[in-house]
């Protein structure tokens, strides 16, 4: 979609959007993309891409989209709002955000950052952020779920940092994650796009000679390849 072009949301009672609407949404300011030729950073290829990036300027749809989170996990009892860089920073600021207008009083988002450490790469909260996870209940909040791993990142940074995991929230379930491999009590997306992909040696698309996307995933390496 070209800049300044206006996004109509759809209008639903106490701001709740189906899965289509959701998926609708996506697809208005281009961030779904489907019917596709995708070059994942797997290196396998597949039809479908959702492209967070593409998401985010547009702060209605961004802010749509987290107040579905909002209303779901209302009841939960969160303080705070954490999510990983870079993406889970925008989701946890509109997130906490819309949880602070239902309940009435001030919600915190803090984000978690990756350090390298001898045992590999993990999350950690800098900047102080750990003071507002210590003791909290707390919401991790992520944009595409497609292996789970960034996701429990956070979850395990929250659980160090002292915090109480109430669930995890997404934008987009791509891998059909469970609550049980993020190690969370309750996981809620707002959408599934299904992971179908395929080896590059494998891909019907390659061999009906469908062109590589190079603008989304690691098309232009592929083609460059």
């Amino acid at each position: 979609m070209a800049a300044g072009v206006t996004v109509t949301l759809p209008k639903r009672e106490n701001n709740i959007m189906t899965e289509f609407e959701v998926l609708e949404t996506l697809s208005r300011v281009g961030a779904l993309v489907t019917g596709d030729h995708i070059i994942y950073t797997s290196g396998r290829h597949g039809s479908s891409y959702v492209n967070k990036d593409a998401l985010y300027p547009h702060t209605a749809a961004t802010s749509a989209v987290c107040a579905q989170i909002a209303q779901h996990f209302a009841l939960s009892g969160i303080e705070t709002v954490a999510g990983p860089t870079v993406g889970g920073v925008i989701m946890a600021q509109w997130t906490a955000h819309h949880l602070g207008v239902l309940l009435n009083q001030e919600i915190m988002a803090v984000y978690a950052e990756e350090e390298q450490t001898d045992a590999g790469k993990r999350r950690i909260f800098r900047r102080g952020y750990d003071a507002f996870v210590s003791g909290r209940l707390v919401l991790v909040v992520e944009d595409i779920l497609t292996t789970g791993g960034s996701a429990r990142t956070v979850v395990d940074a929250v659980e160090r940092a002292g915090g109480i995991v109430v669930g995890v929230a997404a934008l987009c379930n791509r891998g059909g994650i469970t609550a049980e491999v993020l190690g969370a009590p309750d996981l809620y997306s707002l959408a599934k796009v299904p992971l179908e992909s395929w080896a590059a040696a494998d891909c019907p698309l390659c061999a009906a000679g469908v062109p590589v996307n190079t603008r989304l995933g690691k098309g232009a390496t592929f083609v460059v390849r």
